[in-house]
């Protein structure tokens, strides 16, 4: 397997809001820097901050399609989201809830458990997985999908922390139970992820407009992208060169 890294995203608040990265330095047995540092619980939710929780605890894009459309950035503890039909905002997560509670709101299903609060376990990235796992994605499955599709759509309806590009269709499932080094860093593929209704939607309109679930399903499957752990930490940057251990 030969490839090199084509894109590095992290998404400061859980399913809300992606972030361009030219580089990044990972730390052993942790998620990616300023990855899913937040989450936003609904009304329903028993996540409280104590502990790491299941994504069915937290507002998300399986349920609410214009989260998908957010874009972000993070400096320090201050976030800035931006949204299509909503005006730019800058706030700090851990102290301006109020604020965020009230821009978010017109995107949030009305049939649908409320935004109800920010909740962080610091030190824990609130990653789906129940251990702080990077995603890793592969750009040739992601045009295979596209094609199976007939559509020019997005890689960010995959929400990936580390894209990848030059392996074969699908070669990222063939990782699972290996160590592979990308740049500085090594790192031990753990399982598949399986896809959820969130890339359905549309990434520049929150709208959803693709089946991505049935394109996948043609293959006989629904998952994109491998979860992994970081073992040796290091800088990785795009343009690095990947290989297995």
């Amino acid at each position: 397997m030969s490839g090199s890294v084509s894109s590095l995203w992290r998404h400061p608040i859980k399913a809300h809001g992606r972030e361009p990265l030219n580089d990044v330095t990972m730390t052993p047995g942790q998620t990616m820097p300023g990855d899913r540092v937040w989450a936003i619980a609904h009304e329903a939710s028993k996540a409280d901050g104590s502990e790491w929780a299941p994504c069915a605890n937290f507002s998300r894009a399986a349920k609410a399609p214009e989260l998908m459309a957010i874009s972000a950035s993070m400096t320090g503890d201050t976030v800035t989201l931006s949204h299509p039909d909503r005006p730019d905002l800058t706030f700090r997560p851990d102290t301006e809830q109020k604020v965020f509670l009230d821009w978010v709101k017109p995107l949030m299903p009305s049939d649908r458990a409320a935004s109800a609060r920010i909740v962080r376990v610091p030190g824990r990235g609130m990653t789906d997985s129940d251990f702080p796992s990077i995603s890793l994605c592969n750009m040739a499955s992601h045009r295979a999908v596209a094609q199976r599709l007939g559509l020019d759509i997005s890689i960010h309806r995959w929400r990936g922390n580390i894209w990848i590009d030059g392996p074969p269709l699908w070669e990222e499932f063939d990782w699972v139970g290996r160590e592979i080094q990308i740049g500085e860093c090594i790192l031990s593929v753990r399982e598949n992820i399986t896809r959820c209704l969130a890339t359905t939607a549309n990434p520049e309109t929150g709208k959803r407009d693709a089946d991505t679930l049935g394109a996948l399903d043609s293959w006989n499957h629904q998952n994109f992208g491998v979860c992994a752990v970081v073992l040796q930490g290091g800088k990785i940057e795009v343009g690095d060169k990947v290989q297995l251990v």
